[in-house]
């Protein structure tokens, strides 16, 4: 952590150089901490731009940043987005392919080793996390001083987004490095707490799980009220972090920790302003071509284009965002989805619960090969096999000629909906004993997902969802709704204490089963060699 923390400093000690004229700092190449503290006092924000301006533009962006620390260019490891598509692969609903004994993602779709502290497939986590929570603290190194931020709506901006994005990266932690909360986790040990940065700081030991929730929580509390008390509300950029951002994580560490009352506090929050799901026409990929000649355009997919999706609480725009998830679950990809045969398909076990009248069930296909489809660039034939995903199916780029297929993958990216709100709320009564509540919740999506000109489903007409409990009626919907998205069915599993078992499984290569015990990854070697304090899981 000191290699890390003394690196930033350096970096901004340039920034700060290049700006020294500007500021009328004298001399220039000696910018000390006291007078950057000044020129923040004084609350001229084009000095506070030039100053912390590009740390705290910087903050949205860490949560689709690329190179991560080791990885080179390997894309299962290198982005968040291919973390999450590997969680994906450890469960039951996303079947990997046909054969794949040696593909990327083979281990993890096997079951191999990917949580001992060694294993180059744990530790990209680790450094994901701590890269954020490193940033996030260099940050607010400078916003230390109440009395200064308090006074200026700009300071308290920049502070809640470096607030909530080192809540977000603990969080991420704990999902990864320690048993779940409820599950266990309470009486374990949570994660070192650094709420600062500097090149000789001493580390840590692990505080305990209730420690580190604790400081989670405190984060996301005190950046709500900053976005509050400086006017920011639910902004229009879906690429802020703003305040439905900030109560979208703490509904989700909520649910982690039981919290059942702030998770739907928080859910209400957004869902008042933001109430709106997705309809028919743009949940999915559609076919406007032939059979032999499919065209799935990514213009009209909202999985794949922002700005027909009501539901996009966080994502980038075509050029910005973040595609290594589209190029694993594409089929129609020129990638690890399509050309390399390593297709993304649903479990049929899945698949057969989703309700004939549930317009969920036409983003896949069913017991029927796709069949053949011509890859670009160099016209190579590839069969596309059953119970594929069209989910995120595109065969041409945003705005891309209706000639030109080259150009696939070229779409946007999506982190936090709001669909997921509505489930996190109705475990939230579930988890209450309110069923009546919980179903309410549930028929609130439901009705948004039943095929135009059918029955409006319900909780109590959903087919596969008769006589299962009321919490049981909500783990469907999460694996139906959020299938192939964030790694969720993965942490959904060992949050719930679910193992996984694929023996009853009629397409899955890979027949076995995992327990929630081994969910858990071990803390990296590259932490255990060099923090003596820190006591391995």
């Amino acid at each position: 952590m000191k290699n890390k923390v003394l690196s930033l400093i350096v970096a901004l000690s340039f920034l700060l150089i290049g700006c020294a004229d500007q500021l009328e700092i004298t001399p220039p190449n000696s910018i000390t901490d006291e007078q950057i503290m000044k020129l923040l006092e004084s609350g001229n924000e084009a000095q506070i731009d030039m100053i912390l301006g590009g740390m705290a533009n910087q903050m949205p962006l860490l949560f689709k940043a690329g190179g991560i620390k080791d990885t080179g260019s390997d894309i299962r490891y290198n982005t968040p987005q291919g973390l999450m598509v590997m969680r994906n692969l450890e469960a039951n609903d996303i079947v990997f392919g046909t054969a794949h004994s040696t593909a990327f993602g083979a281990d993890e779709y096997n079951f191999r080793d990917f949580t001992s502290s060694s294993i180059d497939k744990n530790k990209p986590y680790w450094f994901f996390a701590w890269n954020i929570i490193t940033t996030a603290n260099k940050l607010l190194f400078y916003l230390q001083d109440d009395n200064v931020v308090n006074a200026n709506n700009k300071l308290k901006d920049y502070k809640a987004r470096a607030l909530t994005m080192r809540a977000y990266a603990y969080n991420f932690l704990m999902e990864n490095y320690q048993d779940a909360y409820l599950q266990g986790g309470k009486n374990k040990l949570g994660i070192m707490l650094y709420d600062t940065f500097s090149p000789t700081q001493q580390m840590k030991a692990r505080a305990s799980s209730d420690e580190t929730y604790s400081f989670i929580k405190k984060d996301l509390n005190d950046a709500i009220a900053l976005f509050k008390s400086a006017n920011i509300g639910i902004t229009e950029k879906t690429t802020d972090i703003d305040l439905g951002v900030a109560n979208f994580i703490l509904a989700r560490v909520s649910l982690w920790t039981g919290d059942w009352a702030k998770v739907i506090e928080a859910t209400n929050v957004i869902l008042a302003e933001k109430p709106s799901l997705m309809t028919q026409e743009m949940y999915g990929g559609k076919n406007t071509g032939t059979d032999d000649n499919p065209v799935f355009l990514p213009e009209s997919n909202g999985f794949l284009n922002n700005t027909i999706n009501p539901e996009v609480m966080l994502g980038w725009p075509v050029g910005e965002a973040n595609t290594t998830h589209n190029a694993w679950m594409n089929p129609f990809g020129t990638s690890q989805g399509g050309l390399s045969g390593l297709y993304q398909r649903i479990d049929n076990r899945l698949y057969e619960k989703i309700s004939d009248n549930d317009f969920r069930k036409d983003a896949f296909l069913g017991n029927t090969a796709f069949g053949s489809y011509i890859y670009p660039p160099n016209n190579v034939e590839g069969q596309i096999p059953s119970y594929i995903n069209l989910k995120f199916a595109a065969t041409h780029g945003m705005g891309s000629n209706i000639s030109d297929r080259t150009q696939v993958g070229r779409v946007t990216d999506i982190y936090m909906r709001t669909s997921e709100l509505l489930l996190m709320k109705a475990e939230a009564y579930a988890q209450q004993g309110n069923d009546t509540e919980a179903k309410n919740v549930l028929n609130t999506l439901l009705a948004a997902r039943t095929k135009e000109g059918a029955p409006t489903l319900t909780c109590d007409n959903y087919p596969a969802m008769q006589g299962l409990t009321a919490m049981q009626m909500v783990q469907l919907q999460y694996r139906i709704e959020l299938w192939g998205e964030g790694g969720y069915e993965f942490y959904n599993n060992k949050r719930w204490n679910i193992p996984v078992d694929r023996t009853s499984s009629a397409n899955h290569v890979n027949k076995g089963t995992y327990s929630v015990a081994d969910m858990t990854l071990d803390i990296p070697d590259d932490e255990m060699f060099y923090n003596p304090y820190c006591e391995q899981n």
